[in-house]
């Protein structure tokens, strides 16, 4: 039995260390307790002083947002109003080519030919 009294023995000052070191964390969490609540009281304030500025300040930049948004809505209608004007030249530039290539065919099929550029380059 020399065995079990040994583990008895083990385990009843294993048993005493634990219920010691228990009393002690006691007093300890109650000062954690008190500090965490101390600073809880003061940063309450803090905390609500930072909610109130932070909704003055969005407050304050609504009407900047929305001349922001304003001012990229009337660029925005700038650039579309400038691509159609685009558009519309380039349709202008294709219909000119479109009326000119019935003209131009005869002088290309000259050149093509030979029959105009006679003379008029390589020395041969």
């Amino acid at each position: 039995m020399g065995l079990m009294d040994s583990l008895k023995g083990l385990f009843g000052r294993a048993k005493a260390e634990a219920a010691e070191l228990s009393e002690k964390a006691g007093p300890m969490m109650e000062k954690a307790k008190e500090m965490a609540s101390d600073a809880m009281e003061k940063a309450g304030p803090m905390m609500e002083k930072a909610k109130e500025t932070a909704g003055d300040a969005w407050e304050k930049a609504q009407p900047m947002v929305e001349k922001a948004k304003d001012m990229a809505g009337d660029a925005w209608e700038k650039v579309e109003d400038k691509i159609d004007e685009m558009r519309g030249k380039g349709d202008d530039v294709a219909d000119a080519a479109s009326d000119a290539a019935p003209a131009a065919a005869p002088t290309a099929d000259e050149t093509a030919s030979g029959e105009e550029g006679e003379g008029s380059g390589s020395a041969g």
